[in-house]
């Protein structure tokens, strides 16, 4: 028989009441309500009445006092109510590469050398033979003699050049990266989400880089009917406005930052629904909704073209499934001579992730 069999659900992981795990779901939550910590308090109210997540010895007033307590939670003096600290906003970012990353790693995925040899600062596996300029402390000594002793017997024991071998390095890349994060109201239509993992990516990858690669850059710009950067600290609170989509203006603005960069490696990564439908003309706005307006297509790819010209790859992470809109993606970056991934958006932090990492490895001369 064809159909559908409903059953109840019955959810699975729930805090048992303890202070790490309320604090893990009120994080959580965070991500969900764009950093409102009322809301995210008021979701964890709904769910202990109903999955009584709390204990009768450590309530929900109880939690709060300690989030208060340990500098998660202040008081928000202008309406009674409460905001997150810099501490939690750390928080979440961590938990967003945790949660992020440890998939990569789960899958094999998140080598973070390069595949180039060379002078560098991390030792690998491999070995060769010395040659003239090597420096000596790269020299495997306990290789080396064992080497000499083979050659030359343990009676007659010397050591020369020919038995000498080094430590080869992994030559580490610094990289500028430019996130470019959609937010016009198209991320929020018909009944899906997209900004929450948006993000929560955007989250991770800062937290990534500000610890894991401390001498890269990331900046983070958003585009709606226009583009303007944004800090770390506000990545939390990133939410979806009533704009169109002016992918020319993000674009312009990432590329003008990118060009102030000394590294040599430079990339955009851009997360949208993939449709140009706004430009700025002096102080009007060209706005068009319905389906590809050419004007705004043309200009956009003009804008791809110029980023190619300056040796800067645009990634494209594509959440939308519209195939009018994936043949405009497949044709920016061709112009680009870049990439794109159809992502959902449940595998869109991996694809970010081992797309960063593998990057990396490449280096621009």
């Amino acid at each position: 028989m064809r159909g559908f069999s409903f059953s109840r659900f019955i959810p699975e992981n729930l805090p048992k009441g303890s202070f790490d795990e309320l604090r893990t779901l009120f994080n959580e939550l965070l991500n969900y309500t764009a950093g409102d910590a009322n809301e995210a308090l008021a979701w964890m109210n709904e769910l202990d009445k109903k999955y009584h997540i709390t204990r009768d010895e450590y309530g929900m007033g109880d939690f709060i006092e300690d989030l208060k307590s340990k500098g998660y939670l202040d008081e928000d003096r202008g309406d009674g109510g409460f905001k997150i600290t810099a501490k939690t906003e750390q928080a979440i970012r961590q938990s967003a590469l945790e949660e992020i990353f440890g998939k990569l790693k789960r899958s094999a995925k998140g080598n973070h050398k390069t595949s180039y040899s060379g002078q560098g600062d991390e030792k690998n596996a491999e070995r060769r033979a010395f040659e003239f300029g090597d420096s000596l402390d790269r020299i495997d000594i306990t290789q080396s003699i064992q080497n000499a002793q083979v050659n030359h017997g343990i009676q007659n024991f010397r050591l020369t050049e020919q038995d000498l071998e080094v430590e080869e390095m992994d030559y580490k890349t610094q990289t500028s990266t430019v996130l470019m994060i959609d937010i016009s109201h198209s991320m929020i239509l018909y009944g899906e989400d997209r900004i929450t993992p948006a993000r929560k990516v955007a989250m991770a990858l800062a937290e990534l880089i500000n610890t894991k690669y401390p001498k890269d850059t990331l900046d983070v710009i958003v585009f709606g009917n226009d583009a303007w950067p944004i800090s770390i600290k506000d990545l939390p609170y990133l939410e979806v406005g009533p704009y169109h989509t002016n992918t020319y203006a993000g674009l312009e603005l990432a590329a003008d930052i990118l060009r102030r960069r000394k590294t040599n490696n430079k990339q955009i990564f851009m997360i949208t629904d993939g449709k140009p439908s706004c430009l700025k003309e002096g102080a009007r706005y060209y706005k068009n909704s319905v389906g590809l307006d050419r004007k705004i297509v043309n200009k956009t790819l003009n804008m791809a073209a110029q980023c190619k010209k300056l040796n800067i790859p645009i990634t494209t992470f594509m959440i939308a499934k519209d195939p009018y809109l994936q043949q405009f993606v497949r044709e920016f970056t061709e112009t680009n001579n870049g990439k794109a991934f159809y992502s959902s958006l449940n595998g869109l932090g991996e694809y970010i992730f081992e797309d960063y990492i593998r990057n990396r490895r490449k280096t621009v001369r």
